[in-house]
């Protein structure tokens, strides 16, 4: 199994290029089941979790052409015989595998979806999923690890209300009523760029889609397809991380291929803790940061703090002066990598869903493992700033996610390398 073994202590100089949304391209791949019109995607990112939902649309039955070095998809739902079975295999690594369902019950009334895997950062069940099907007139069942979904005379557009926001459910909610017959209203939606993405792209495909109000999204029924290109969004993740990485150890990032206005809270809360930065149309030059200070910190969905920069952002207050606290809302088992870090020297406390970090701390190298995506990145960087060198172990989490992460940090200076 793959190791990274970092060096720490080098100073970063030089510029990252940020690659496609994961969590875009995603949704947009499910949605492509929804239309017999050719598809062209660009700009998405080379990761694991993007080709397992490519296989996974290939064992449906669509046929994807795939560009890497142009970052370029090709796709189209011409075939007769459609499998409308998603199964464990395809599903046990990556979470995003659900949002088949939605669009294959819309558009042949049947669906059988193993019920889904990806990182282990609590229950993260797919009940609001099945809620909001159930409210366009699906009729479910969980049984033998599999969703068994049906609509015999199709799905029937309704007013659907989310009793907590959830980027998921909001998701297969789309991509069920952009097919269903009559108007869904969306209450309470989660309204991240990503799912504004996605919605961008359904415009594109023919769908009458609408934000009319705070949370609250209009689909008319049903879909007339067209052929579309579609360019990506950027990976706000990413950038996010980069952007921390920078202001651990670096000289002097550029950041590129971006929007800045899509990450106004994170930039926020990085200039509240002393990161020097200068924000450009699509880049943010990062410059050395003497001082760190501490923060105090709940995460949230969009336009919040992101729960998917937690683990990153900890990272950050062990190099910043007193006590700093992280209050994590979104998911109940999320400080997995706080063990890790602390093998490296973090002084951190967990009580219930809150973390106090101690800082100024020192790190040191130390062999240490990767539990799921995000955390498997802090632990990258915390082995940047860390004396001596750093061992992480299973770091196929971290490509599931980050495309070319050592290549990006070692034009950078790093002392990176994968064994």
């Amino acid at each position: 199994m793959k190791k990274l073994v970092i060096k720490g202590k080098k100073k970063l100089s030089g510029s990252i290029s940020i690659s496609g949304s994961k969590n875009a391209t995603l949704p947009i791949l499910a949605s492509t089941i929804l239309s017999e019109k050719k598809i062209i995607i660009k700009n998405f990112p080379l990761v694991k979790d993007v080709f397992t939902m490519i296989d996974l649309l290939v064992s449906i039955g669509l046929k994807v052409n795939i560009d890497k070095k142009k970052r370029i998809l090709k796709i189209i739902n011409n075939n007769k015989k459609i499998n409308t079975v998603a199964t464990y295999r395809l599903l046990k690594t990556m979470r995003a595998g659900v949002l088949v369902l939605g669009p294959l019950l819309a558009k042949y009334k049947k669906a059988k979806v193993s019920l889904p895997g990806g990182c282990a950062i609590g229950t993260r069940p797919v009940d609001l999923h099945l809620f909001a099907l159930k409210k366009l007139g699906a009729k479910i069942k969980i049984k033998n690890g599999y969703i068994h979904a049906s609509a015999k005379n199709g799905l029937t557009g309704n007013k659907i209300r989310f009793p907590i926001i959830s980027v998921g459910a909001t998701e297969n909610a789309i991509l069920a009523a952009v097919q269903a017959k009559g108007t869904s209203e969306l209450h309470n939606c989660a309204i991240e760029p990503e799912i504004m993405d996605l919605i961008l792209f359904l415009q594109k495909l023919g769908s009458k889609i609408s934000i009319i109000g705070k949370r609250k999204i209009k689909i008319k029924g049903i879909i007339k397809s067209k052929n579309v290109i579609h360019k990506v969004m950027f990976d706000r993740i990413e950038l996010g991380t980069y952007l921390i990485a920078s202001g651990l150890i670096g000289e002097k990032i550029n950041i590129l291929k971006i929007n800045p206005k899509l990450i106004k809270t994170e930039i926020k809360v990085l200039k509240k803790m002393g990161i020097k930065m200068k924000i450009g149309k699509n880049q943010i030059t990062v410059f050395k940061s003497k001082i760190i200070k501490n923060a105090r910190i709940k995460t949230e969905p969009y336009p919040g703090f992101p729960t998917d920069l937690q683990a990153q952002i900890m990272v950050l207050m062990t190099r910043a002066e007193g006590i700093s606290k992280i209050k994590e809302s979104i998911f109940e088992n999320r400080f997995m990598h706080v063990p890790e870090l602390k093998r490296m020297g973090a002084k951190i406390e967990i009580k219930d869903n809150v973390a106090k970090v101690y800082g100024v701390t020192k790190l040191s190298g130390a062999e240490v493992m990767a539990t799921d995506l995000r955390a498997s990145v802090s632990l990258v960087l915390a082995g940047l700033i860390a004396e001596n060198r750093t061992i992480i172990n299973r770091i196929y989490h971290l490509d599931r996610g980050y495309e070319n992460l050592e290549s990006k940090l070692k034009k950078c200076k790093a002392i990176i390398q994968r064994i």
